[in-house]
């Protein structure tokens, strides 16, 4: 099988910890691998390739991810690169919802190739079972049925659809329910809640689409005949994407097939999309508080406490989200998290912290945010080894940098040269400069901007690696 792995988000559902450049699925939560990379892992036992869809500027984030994935499997394995090789990236240069997105990853494929979709953002527990199940969803697939799957329900979930289903038969899609509604799915035992996975032959969900959605198909059908392929990577063009309706793949096609079937689960699934799932999945100590070595508790009890910047200290506080990420923070009550989405949109009014982290993460390296006032910002940078920055220019900012260690090779006009550990160059506004690392490990500069301006997005980029422009 192909694994379709779903890369999108905007990081809106567990705002602070996710942003719309560091979505949920690249947070490491668990075991010090974030969900994406469980993804891949479990998925690698029974699908052969990876077609991974992403948009540009997550493209980054999961090769880095899968590349630490390569490096941790380099211990027990000869192959550098295991899972780099098998994994293909489909980049989209914006996001048009499931349908589109897996259509043009079809398009990429054998008519008879069986594909499995899956989100990268949820959790599953139990491998086993999962195993289990996907090779029943195998079967149906290769008999020519488009294959969804059904989670069996621990409780009456709203913020869940459900599908009614008759053994492996779909009589129904339903949206969301009120609570009443959900405890009459839960005591009826036929309803599970839609994951939102899907097993299919590529052919068999294109014929489908054009059968019940032909505008995606003959759009994302026409983005993909103009796409570029490069190694390994698949550009859609921006002018091609927008013109592709949106939709996802249950409005598109699910609700409306007669070849549908379920298969019915319980591999210990949750998509993670409250803050009060993610607590429901975390360790806990006696008092049943998360477990964190920069958290006091303090006759505390049932608390979701999350910081990694500084000590926090409750008192006699019970049944409590806190997250602290150092740019924002967020209390919330147990129970009310669903409600974070309220909050990104008034952050959406003023400011970027929907859209970035102190730490944003970078194809060449990453950079931290030290300090942020009118007229200057000094940054912390990382350039990993063999990357370079793009070849660029500010129209509103004068740039000193101060290496702490690595050598930098740095380009300022027509001059080339070398800057070491306690050295210092400075980059006046308006001149032509590049930053590389031509050395064995990283580079770490201080960065002081100065000038009225110094947003991101005074930056003219001239040449790039990256094909950033």
């Amino acid at each position: 099988m192909t694994n379709i792995v779903l890369c999108g988000g905007n990081g809106t559902r567990l705002w602070p910890l996710s942003r719309k450049l560091m979505p949920k699925q690249f947070i490491k939560l668990f075991d010090e691998k974030s969900l994406f990379q469980l993804t891949i892992e479990r998925n690698d036992v029974c699908c052969s390739k990876k077609l991974i869809i992403s948009n540009t500027e997550q493209y980054f984030l999961a090769l880095d991810q899968i590349e630490e994935l390569d490096n941790a499997k380099l211990k027990t394995s000869h192959n550098t690169n295991y899972y780099r090789e098998s994994s293909t990236f489909l980049l989209e240069p914006i996001g048009k919802n499931t349908a589109p997105a897996i259509a043009l990853a079809c398009f990429s494929l054998n008519l008879e190739d069986v594909v499995l979709v899956s989100p990268s953002d949820h959790l599953i527990k139990d491998s086993i079972s999962y195993e289990k199940v996907l090779l029943k969803a195998e079967k149906l697939a290769q008999e020519g049925f488009l294959v969804t799957f059904g989670i069996k329900p621990r409780y009456a979930e709203t913020g869940f659809g459900y599908i009614e289903a008759d053994g492996t038969d779909v009589k129904a899609f339903h949206e969301k329910p009120d609570e009443s509604t959900a405890q009459k799915y839960l005591k009826a035992g036929n309803y599970y809640w839609n994951s939102g996975i899907f097993c299919f032959k590529a052919g068999v969900f294109l014929e489908e689409l054009k059968k019940y959605s032909p505008e995606i198909y003959e759009m994302a059908k026409l983005a993909y005949e103009s796409s570029k392929e490069e190694k390994d990577i698949i550009r859609i063009n921006y002018n091609d994407m927008i013109k592709i309706p949106e939709d996802s793949i249950d409005y598109a096609v699910m609700e409306n097939s007669k070849i549908v079937k379920v298969v019915i689960a319980d591999f210990g699934w949750n998509d993670l999309g409250s803050f009060d799932a993610l607590y429901e999945e975390l360790p806990k100590d006696e008092n049943g508080n998360t477990l964190n070595s920069d958290y006091i508790s303090i006759d505390s009890k049932n608390n979701l406490v999350f910081c990694d910047t500084r000590k926090i200290a409750t008192i006699d506080i019970e049944n409590t989200i806190i997250v602290d990420t150092g740019d924002a923070i967020l209390i919330s009550k147990k129970g009310s998290s669903q409600k974070v989405k309220k909050v990104v949109e008034e952050i959406k009014k003023d400011t970027e912290l929907h859209n970035i982290h102190l730490t944003a993460h970078r194809p060449w390296g990453t950079y931290t945010v030290l300090e942020d006032t009118p007229g200057y910002k000094i940054k912390k940078i990382v350039v990993k080894p063999g990357k370079r920055l793009s070849l660029q220019k500010h129209f509103h900012r004068s740039e000193h940098w101060i290496v702490v260690s690595g050598t930098a090779t740095v380009t300022v006009g027509d001059r080339k040269y070398l800057v070491r550990p306690n050295e210092s160059t400075y980059i006046k506004m308006g001149e032509v400069h590049r930053l590389e690392n031509e050395g064995k490990i990283d580079v770490v500069l201080i960065e002081a901007q100065v000038g009225e301006y110094t947003g991101e997005d005074d930056i003219v980029r001239i040449e790039d690696d990256f094909k950033r422009f």
